[in-house]
This record gives C-alpha cells, sequence and structure tokens, in this order.
C-alpha cells in the first residue's frame, strides 16, 4: 500500500509541478550554469547505496584563490537560498520516489561517510525505507542535535503506518508554508555529523 501511495503521489506530482520543475532547471542553469542537478550516493534501505537527486543551491567553486576550502556560507547562492528556504531543491527527489529508492516519507538519507560514525542504534534507522521527508523534520528538522534526529527516526522505524506518513506529509506542507526550521540557528548548512560520543562512566571499561 505505502509503495502504490509513494507512485501515485511522486507521479501526479511531476506532472502537476512540471512547469515549477523546468523554470527552476532554467533559472539554475542561468544563474550558477551546468548541471542543474546535485548528485551525491547516500544509502538507502538496509544501506543500500544509490543515487539522489537535488536541485543545485551551491556554486560549483570549493576553494578560494590561497586554496582554502569555500565554507558553504560562500558558496551559496541568493537562488540557492531561496530555493532551500522553498524547498524546491528537493522536488527532483520525486525522481527517486518513483524510482522506488526513496520513499515520500521515512528516516532523511544521509552522507555516505556517517556509515562507520553510526551506533549500533543509529544504524537501525536504515531498516525502513529513507524519504523526502520525515518524523525527524517535522519535529524540529535541521533545529536540534543529531542525537534527537536519530532518536525520532527510530521512533518512526518502529511506529511507521499509512496513517502516520499522512500526518507527515501534512505537517511537511504546513512547516514548508512557514519555511521554518530551514537550517540550524545561526548556520546556513547542518552541522556534520561526527559520531556520538560515548558516556564517559563508560570510558576504560571491557
Amino acid at each position: 500500500m505505502k509503495r502504490l501511495f509513494d507512485i501515485t503521489i511522486s507521479f501526479v506530482a511531476l506532472v502537476l509541478l512540471s512547469p515549477v520543475l523546468l523554470t527552476v532547471a532554467l533559472l539554475i542553469r542561468i544563474k550558477l550554469g551546468s548541471p542543474v542537478l546535485f548528485k551525491q550516493p547516500r544509502p538507502g534501505h538496509n544501506c543500500e547505496l544509490f543515487t539522489m537527486f537535488k536541485f543545485r543551491t551551491m556554486i560549483s567553486q570549493t576553494h578560494d584563490e590561497q586554496s582554502n576550502p569555500l565554507p558553504d556560507e560562500k558558496r551559496l547562492t541568493r537562488l540557492g537560498l531561496w530555493l532551500r528556504a522553498t524547498s524546491l531543491d528537493e522536488l527532483p527527489e520525486l525522481f527517486n520516489v518513483l524510482g522506488g529508492q526513496l520513499s515520500l516519507v521515512g528516516p532523511r538519507p544521509l552522507m555516505v561517510k556517517y556509515l562507520d560514525r553510526y551506533t549500533p542504534a543509529q544504524n537501525r534507522r536504515h531498516e525502513a525505507k529513507p524519504g523526502i521527508t520525515g518524523w525527524a523534520q517535522v519535529n524540529g528538522r535541521n533545529n536540534m542535535t543529531w542525537e534527537e534526529k536519530f532518536d525520532y527516526d527510530l521512533w518512526y522505524v518502529d511506529h511507521q503506518s499509512f496513517w502516520l506518513d499522512s500526518k507527515i506529509l501534512a505537517m511537511t506542507a504546513w512547516q514548508v508554508i512557514r519555511r521554518s526550521d530551514i537550517a540550524k540557528d545561526g548556520h546556513a548548512t547542518v552541522d556534520e555529523f561526527m559520531g556520538t560520543k560515548k558516556d564517559s562512566t563508560t570510558e576504560g571499561t571491557e
């Protein structure tokens, strides 16, 4: 039922939003050049890798004239900030939903390099197919700690249902309209997950 729902909604959305997709693609091509799409491998269900699509929001340049890495704040353009604020940069992920790599609702697919940084419990987030939006996103989105996000992801894995997915989609629509919790306060993008620190009381024990 969930797969049928994903196919139906993503197909209808792609048809209805095709003028928006084409307009955004044209704007990116004019303002940022090619490529229009940002493609990156992400771990999906059971950690199986797939290529996720998003609209590009940053300039291609990654280093300054002194070969120093450019922070995301310097690479994000005004167009990119607007695309992120309106969540329009996420629209190409509907193709991933149609292809079966993503669901409309599920834990967000994160960076491949994070796989070795999860605790065994946190890695359970991959027991569900990743989604465009999820329980963590509607309960704070990017304005929370990584550990809080993972707690919400694991709660979803253990309680997922059609009705919960419907609730999350409705909450997501309201959140997009309000443009709330787009990024962590004081940051242009999300902080990198470096792993969960071990409890100091357990360090040095066997």
